[in-house]
């Protein structure tokens, strides 16, 4: 799913998603919990200020971000 992220830059230069807009709602990063490179992406696992986590690719050749996992707050696999 192709989402937009506003980001920073921290003080090394690495890129951070601070929102997410997706499906007319906007999410704000709260928290970023992991980050990974991956060939021509570089991922991040952060939880939004719903509670939720997410997982985001961002394809530093097109500058494209997306979506690749999402975890509902209080959900839990059986």
């Amino acid at each position: 799913m192709q989402i937009e992220v506003e980001s920073d830059a921290d003080h090394r230069g690495i890129e951070k998603p601070k929102r997410i807009r997706l499906d007319g709602r906007v999410v704000e990063v709260i928290e970023t919990i992991d980050r990974w490179p991956g060939g021509d992406y570089c991922y991040f696992k952060v939880r939004g200020d719903d509670g939720n986590l997410y997982i985001l690719r961002l394809n530093e050749a097109r500058d494209r971000w997306e979506l690749t996992m999402f975890r509902r707050e209080g959900f839990s696999e059986a």
